[in-house]
């Protein structure tokens, strides 16, 4: 099995509903998210996924985030834009996205700083 990975960037606002604490009020971060997209085998020339590929459409789909108020931004006008949430969403966008016949995709780790993350897998 292998395991081809990238990571990115983006910067964007949200806020918490419901949370008890100054993370309720509009706040932004410069997040980064890590995108893990396993291989049973490798192709004709030996990738299991082409970093470029896997990345332009991580970077597509993060580009709906990048400097917006995730609040604003469906799904997230009515489900809460937790780190948790921001990571499941990205991952069944790019599930959706990728040739399932080569590769699927693992997890996908989102953090709001260096030190604070949530991952999605299944």
């Amino acid at each position: 099995m292998y395991e081809v990975y990238v990571t990115t960037r983006f910067s964007a606002a949200h806020q918490l509903r419901g949370y008890d604490g100054k993370y309720e009020n509009l706040h932004g971060h410069n997040w980064t998210a890590s995108v893990t997209v396993e291989a049973k085998e490798l192709d004709e020339i030996g990738v299991g996924i082409d970093f470029v590929e896997l990345k332009r459409m991580v970077d597509d789909f993060l580009s709906k985030l990048d400097y917006h108020n995730i609040n604003e931004v469906p799904p997230f006008d009515t489900q809460n834009p937790s780190a948790e949430n921001i990571a499941r969403w990205l991952f069944k966008q790019l599930e959706a996205a990728i040739d399932k016949q080569h590769a699927r995709v693992k997890r996908v780790e989102v953090y709001e700083t260096p030190e604070s993350g949530a991952a999605y897998f299944e």
